[in-house]
């Protein structure tokens, strides 16, 4: 038998079963030795559920951060944002005490501040769209409206 002979496309599959049975024991032993925190593996299947796959992506259009001229003498200016998605407006106006937006035109939404591994407690907009959380986003948030027929996501940013 040559050495072409082993590397044959015969023995491939041969080959491949024990790559995969290779693979599998490793798995086990990874997961009996270095187990997945169970928080973990929630944010992970979190992170890739199917249930924003229709919402519609609301893109940045104004950070004060960037786009705005400084004012002279304002040491805590909150930073003013604002996100689109088709004719929906969002404003949002972000402070150490928490932050503040408007869903333009005016509309009933519920409104999570996603933030990390959880969303805050949901927000629910008033008659003119208005709505406020009294704990600001640390690190990378973003928003999800979600409104009787569609669901949208803004971009996301870090504070």
């Amino acid at each position: 038998m040559s050495d072409d002979d082993l590397f044959s496309e015969e023995t491939l599959p041969d080959e491949e079963l024990a790559q995969d049975l290779l693979e599998e024991e490793l798995r086990q032993a990874t997961a009996i030795l270095d187990p997945v925190p169970a928080a973990l593996r929630q944010i992970a299947v979190e992170a890739f559920a199917l249930h924003d796959l229709d919402s519609r992506i609301a893109e940045l259009s104004f950070d004060s951060v960037v786009d705005a001229l400084p004012v002279r003498g304002a040491a805590a200016a909150p930073r003013m944002l604002t996100f689109h998605a088709g004719e929906v407006t969002v404003d949002v106006e972000l402070t150490a005490q928490g932050l503040m937006g408007q869903v333009l035109p005016p509309r009933p939404a519920r409104i999570e501040v996603l933030s990390g591994p959880r969303p805050g407690a949901p927000l629910t907009t008033d008659d003119l769209g208005r709505f406020t959380c009294e704990a600001p986003p640390t690190g990378p948030f973003a928003l999800r409206l979600r409104t009787g027929e569609e669901v949208i996501v803004t971009d996301w940013l870090t504070v």
